[in-house]
């Protein structure tokens, strides 16, 4: 299931990614700092909702209160509780 999750206090706008219910793929970035979040897709690549959660969760940029990894950890986390609520 394809999810798409509009980022808050990012360069980044977007974020669009596949959720089969178990792992992340297909992440993509729309906007942000295109070498680096091309290398957080492929490190999160395969990985649950729940590792990347504590893999990336909490990371700031700068003086920003999140950045962009922390905002995929926020939506892989949204979109597990959204997927959870529609298959119980």
């Amino acid at each position: 299931m394809k999810f798409t999750y509009k980022t808050q206090g990012t360069c980044s706008r977007e974020i669009v990614f596949d959720y089969d219910g178990e792992k992340v793929t297909n992440v993509r970035f729309m906007g942000g700092c295109n070498g680096n979040l091309q290398a957080v897709s492929k490190l999160t690549d395969g990985k649950t909702p729940d590792e990347i959660a504590a893999l990336i969760g909490g990371i700031r940029c700068g003086f920003k209160s999140t950045s962009c990894p922390d905002q995929l950890a926020r939506a892989v986390t949204e979109a597990k509780r959204k997927f959870d609520a529609e298959h119980e």
